[in-house]
């Protein structure tokens, strides 16, 4: 008997990645998940996958900076498969280039999705984990701890998200909800071939070092296993441990690698820059 057996998964940037992993790991724990995101031609295909696993699925397009959009697919879910026993706040997508070259609609556009949209989630599905006493997971990110060159926009708004978890933690514990943060480090996905605009490319090249990259399939299962026990949070990867953990007790250490890690505009190092540099 799976460990989620007939409860409603609703799961959100469940075209690919994490949140298409997610959805099939569920769906083998016996849920009914319900697959949302901007693509719908994926998400077809990945409900139809996961109904030849024996179970039901749903899926719908579903924009996370709309809220429109997101009560409406509450309310197609409730229809089809009754209140929502978790909901997994995982779409996201990653702004790269230096602070001095972005603009604030870059940011804005960033927190959008990353943060706002993690809200609206949030929003849209409180009353049906209420009544289920369910789980509301959210995905941040090591970046929320750590800020490395170039990714200024993507680590504030993941900082943001741990910092509202940990707030709606105590809202939600009074109701019989738990809150779990999933803070990953670098996992198998595409988010890093998609374009400033939150556009897929699949070109892009992946600026993660493939030693680091933790297969999407092993994550899934870590994280699953957490939201199953109601962790409060959970960091995936053995070097996002690290360096959260580095961030915490050795400030200074921690400064010292960052200012000699690469950026993600293509540079070196943080010292000194080319003001004129291309933004990727």
């Amino acid at each position: 008997m799976g460990r989620f057996k007939d409860k409603t998964v609703l799961i959100t940037g469940a075209s690919s990645g994490i949140g298409r992993a997610l959805a099939l790991d569920f769906a083998k724990e016996g849920a009914k998940v319900v697959v949302t995101a901007r693509r719908k031609e994926r998400l077809t295909q990945l409900a139809e996958e996961i109904e030849s696993l024996g179970q039901s699925a749903l899926a719908i397009s579903c924009d996370v900076t709309s809220d429109e959009d997101l009560a409406q697919a509450v309310k197609q879910t409730n229809d089809a498969f009754g209140a929502i026993d978790v909901t997994i706040a995982n779409a996201g997508f990653g702004v790269v280039g230096h602070a001095e070259q972005l603009t604030i609609d870059d940011y804005k556009r960033q927190f959008e999705t990353n943060t706002y949209g993690v809200i609206r989630t949030y929003q849209a599905t409180i009353q049906d984990l209420k009544q289920t006493r369910g789980r509301f997971v959210l995905v941040g990110s090591v970046a929320g701890y750590v800020c490395f060159p170039g990714t200024t926009p993507y680590a504030m708004s993941k900082a943001a998200v741990i910092s509202f978890a940990q707030g709606i933690y105590h809202e939600c514990r009074p109701h019989g909800v738990s809150v779990t943060l999933i803070s990953p480090g670098f996992v198998d996905s595409e988010i890093r071939k998609v374009d400033n605009d939150g556009t897929y490319d699949e070109t892009r090249k992946d600026t993660a070092s493939a030693w680091l990259t933790m297969p999407t399939d092993v994550a899934s299962r870590k994280i699953v296993r957490a939201i199953y026990k109601r962790k409060r949070e959970a960091i995936i990867t053995g070097h996002g441990k690290f360096l959260q953990s580095l961030s915490r007790h050795f400030p200074r250490i921690t400064n010292w690698l960052i200012s000699k890690a690469p950026d993600q505009t293509g540079h070196e190092g943080t010292e000194g820059p080319s003001p004129h540099s291309h933004n990727s």
